[in-house]
């Protein structure tokens, strides 16, 4: 984890883009990723020439465990009343918060609490733009992930039978996933069918899965903190007229998409390389999301891809690729892979079968 610290370290007193003398980091992606700690409650402060974590009693001997590298630092009640103290001791005067992760109230009473003496300075977006690339070791904990999804996915599309419900299928999978060596899943499974498989983020309910219709199953993985994200959309027993015309066409934007990304290439124009054949299918507007996102410590993470974005994609980041369809009381379509960026092109990193 010291490889993340030491590039948080260039860029803020080396290259001092933000003119800091110190950052409060409190997300907790962000302090796993710098010093290996994985507990609940906790912060660094980081400065040139010090990486201190503070923490309550209940993480001190798990922090000493985990941080090696930090000087742990045992903090008592709320933010501000330890603070002011530690900041004055170490003689620290602009300090930069994560504004993305600090509410409007809690800012304006620190601020209040810090006085004059000490200019709080909110930030946007620091690690997690340095977690955008994923070092060697990072990346093998994706794979593991990938692999673990995998398998739960192609293990468990034996198991789906019409009368299924939607919980049922859900549950199945998040067990599977369990057994294979997942720890907490990333974020809750999605198994949505027939018209709510129109609902890119639907909640898996009581109604039976019938014979005939789309069904769009959406999970994913965890290994030593990082994520894996896959979707497929599978039919069970004889398709209607409609599914095999827009599965081939969400799979034929997805399939360009991973052939034409590039090293250099910003988000949104690796969004419009999928999106202009969904357009061209005659489907553009049922094509409402981003192509994909970054993942890893966090399923959604930087870069992305989308219309908006301005990220520019280069070696080393990894994201997926997640075109899809959604009609209005029929249901939808998306397939969705992890991939990264190898010299200049995609690689894809998922291997389950993509049903049709």
């Amino acid at each position: 984890m010291t490889y993340g610290l030491e590039r948080l370290r260039q860029r803020l007193f080396v290259e001092g883009e933000e003119g800091l003398d110190a950052i409060l980091i409190s997300r907790g992606e962000n302090l796993r990723y710098l010093s290996g700690f994985t507990g609940s409650a906790g912060f660094l402060l980081i400065s040139e020439a010090n990486s201190i974590l503070a923490t309550d009693f209940r993480y001190i001997e798990q922090a000493k465990c985990q941080a090696p590298h930090f000087q742990i630092f045992h903090t008592k009640g709320e933010l501000r009343e330890w603070f002011p103290e530690l900041v004055s001791s170490l003689g620290l005067e602009r300090i930069g918060l994560e504004a993305n992760d600090m509410s409007l109230a809690a800012y304006r009473l620190l601020v209040a609490t810090m006085g004059k003496k000490n200019e709080m300075v909110p930030t946007e977006e620091i690690v997690e733009s340095l977690r955008a690339v994923k070092d060697d070791g990072e990346r093998e904990h994706i794979v593991q992930a990938v692999g673990i999804s995998d398998d739960a996915s192609d293990e468990f599309s034996s198991l789906l039978h019409p009368g299924m419900t939607e919980k049922e299928a859900a549950w199945g999978i998040e067990r599977l996933l369990r057994e294979k060596g997942s720890e907490t899943v990333p974020f809750d499974v999605i198994v949505a069918s027939g018209p709510n498989s129109a609902l890119p983020h639907h909640q898996p309910t009581d109604r039976a899965i019938l014979s005939g219709e789309p069904m769009v199953i959406d999970i994913g993985a965890r290994f030593n903190g990082y994520s894996s994200d896959l979707s497929r959309t599978v039919c069970l027993g004889k398709e209607d007229k409609n599914f095999s015309k827009i599965y081939d066409l969400v799979l034929g934007a997805q399939l360009t998409a991973i052939a034409t990304i590039e090293t250099g290439m910003s988000g949104d124009l690796a969004d419009s390389l999928a999106r202009t054949v969904i357009e061209q299918g005659g489907y553009g507007d049922n094509f409402g999301h981003g192509l994909g996102h970054g993942i890893g410590l966090a399923a959604h993470e930087a870069p992305r891809l989308g219309r908006e974005s301005r990220d520019i994609l280069t070696d080393g980041m990894v994201f997926t690729i997640e075109p899809g369809i959604y009609i209005k009381d029929w249901g939808g379509v998306r397939i969705e892979d992890v991939v990264v960026l190898e010299q200049g092109k995609v690689k894809v990193l998922s291997k389950a079968r993509k049903i049709n």
